[in-house]
C-alpha cells in the first residue's frame, strides 16, 4: 500500500473507532436519562432490567444497556427507549444505517454491489441484510406522501409526461432449468411511468443542450392498471400544485392507453400534446410504404409535410391526408389501409398537434424527458441477468422512487 494511503487509512480508522464510541456513550446516556418508564403510561415498568443490545450503525456496531421490563398499560413487555427510537421488535439496523443501505440499493445493479458499495464506505453488511431492508422499508415506501403546506397560486407552467418501459419478472414456472423450453420461466412487464416538472425548472446549457433541475418521478408495478396509474399520477400532479398551476401540458406519444389516461384525469384541466416525433414517425412511415423505404420520392413527399406540421400548419397537413384518401384506391391500391390508418391518427389527435403555438409558449413539443427517465429505470431495473418477483420489483420501485424525488427521509420522519 502506498504510505500517504497507509497514514490516511489508518487515521480514518481511528476516527471511526472514536465515532463509534462517542455514538455509543451518547446512546449509553440517552438510554439511562429514559430510564425503566413506559412513554405509554409514564409509569415504572414491572420487573425492570437491564439487557444487552448490540445496535449495527453507520459508525459500527455499539453495544448498549437496554432496560427492559413490562407495561401494564398496552400489556406486554418493551424497552423505553427502543420505544421512543422507533425502532422495531429485534430491529439491530439504526434508521440511518437503514437509509443509507436504501440508497445504494437504488444506486448500484444488485444487491450484491450495494453490500460491496456499503463496505467501501465503511459499513460492513450482507446482501441479505441490504436485500431485507429493501423489502421491508419499500413496503412501507410505497404510501402516499400527503402535502404538508396549503398550495399557493403558482405562476408557472406544469409539464405532464407519460410513458412505459419494459422489465422482465419472474415467470410462474421460473423454477424450471432454460432446457425445458415450453417452461413458461419470463414475463415481460410494461412499467407505467411519468414526470412531473415545472417550465422554470427546464433551463439551457452553454452547448445549447435543454436539461432540468428538478422533476418528480411517478411508476407503479407491473401489471397496474391504467386507471390506477392515473389516480397515482393525478395525486401526485395535485400534490405538487396541479390546480395552483398557470397552465398545464400533458406531452406523450400515441399510445392508446395513454391517451385514455389523459381522458380521464387530464382532459378538463390540461392541454393534451402528441409527440412531434412520434407524429412525424407516422408521416415517415406513410411515405416509405407509398414510395420506397428511403427513396428520394418518399423525402420529397414528406418533407413539406413534416415542416407545415412543426410550424403552423397542421391543417394543411390533414387536407393533404383527407385528399390521399379520397384518390387512394386510384393512386395508391396497395397503401389503401396505412392510408387511411394514418389519416384517422392525425384526425384523432387534431387538437394535440399545435405544435407551433406550443414554441411560442415555450413548451416541449417532444416527450423526450420521461423517454430519458424511463431509461435511467431501466439502467438500475434491466440489467443482464434480472429477473424480478413481482413484490421485489415492487419496493425496490418505491425506493427508486423516494430518491429520485428526495423523499427517502420520509420513511423515518421527515
Amino acid at each position: 500500500m502506498n504510505p500517504l494511503q497507509q497514514i490516511e487509512q489508518q487515521t480514518l480508522d481511528e476516527g471511526r473507532e472514536w465515532t463509534r464510541r462517542l455514538l455509543q456513550d451518547r446512546l449509553q446516556a440517552a438510554v439511562d436519562q429514559i430510564g425503566p418508564v413506559s412513554p405509554l403510561s409514564g409509569l415504572k415498568l414491572k420487573r425492570a432490567r437491564r439487557v444487552g443490545m448490540k445496535l449495527r450503525t453507520v459508525c459500527g456496531v455499539v453495544e448498549l444497556n437496554m432496560w427492559y421490563g413490562f407495561c401494564t398499560q398496552s400489556d406486554r413487555h418493551m424497552s423505553p427507549a427502543r420505544e421512543q427510537w422507533g425502532l422495531r421488535p429485534n430491529q439491530r439496523f439504526s434508521p440511518e444505517f437503514e437509509k443509507r443501505m436504501c440508497y445504494t440499493a437504488t444506486q448500484t445493479g444488485s444487491y450484491e454491489k450495494a453490500a460491496a458499495m456499503a463496505a467501501c464506505w465503511g459499513s460492513t453488511v450482507s446482501d441479505d441484510g441490504v436485500h431485507a431492508c429493501v423489502q421491508r422499508r419499500g413496503r412501507q415506501a410505497s404510501a402516499p406522501i400527503p402535502p404538508t403546506t396549503k398550495t399557493r397560486r403558482d405562476e408557472t407552467t406544469m409539464i405532464i409526461m407519460m410513458d412505459g418501459w419494459m422489465a422482465r419478472h419472474r415467470g410462474p414456472q421460473w423454477g424450471m432449468k432454460p432446457p425445458e423450453k415450453r417452461a413458461d420461466r419470463v414475463h415481460w412487464h410494461e412499467i407505467k411511468s411519468a414526470v412531473i416538472f415545472r417550465l422554470n425548472q427546464r433551463v439551457q446549457t452553454s452547448t445549447g443542450r435543454r436539461i432540468l433541475i428538478k422533476k418528480h418521478a411517478v411508476a407503479v408495478p407491473a401489471e397496474t392498471e391504467p386507471v390506477e396509474f392515473a389516480s397515482q399520477v393525478h395525486a401526485e400532479a395535485m400534490r405538487l400544485g396541479l390546480t395552483a398551476a398557470k397552465k398545464v401540458y400533458v406531452v406523450q406519444d400515441g399510445a392508446i392507453w395513454l391517451w385514455n389516461v389523459f381522458e380521464d384525469r387530464f382532459s378538463k384541466c390540461a392541454v393534451g400534446t402528441l409527440d412531434f416525433y412520434h407524429a412525424s414517425d407516422h408521416l415517415w412511415a406513410l411515405a416509405n410504404d407509398l414510395f420506397g423505404q428511403g427513396s428520394a420520392e418518399a423525402k420529397r413527399w414528406v418533407l413539406p409535410l413534416l415542416h407545415q406540421l412543426r410550424h403552423g400548419k397542421e391543417s394543411r397537413v390533414l387536407r393533404s391526408l383527407a385528399a390521399l384518401v379520397q384518390s387512394a384506391k386510384v393512386n395508391h391500391p396497395g397503401s389503401v389501409d396505412i392510408i387511411t390508418n394514418t389519416e384517422n391518427y392525425f384526425r384523432r389527435h387534431e387538437d394535440h398537434i399545435h405544435y407551433a403555438a406550443l414554441d411560442e409558449a415555450g413548451v416541449p413539443v417532444g416527450s423526450g424527458a420521461v423517454e430519458s427517465q424511463c431509461s435511467q429505470f431501466q439502467g438500475r431495473f434491466k440489467c443482464t441477468g434480472q429477473f424480478w418477483s413481482d413484490q421485489g420489483f415492487a419496493n425496490l420501485l418505491a425506493l427508486d422512487l423516494r430518491v429520485r424525488n428526495d423523499e427517502l427521509q420520509y420513511l423515518w420522519g421527515a
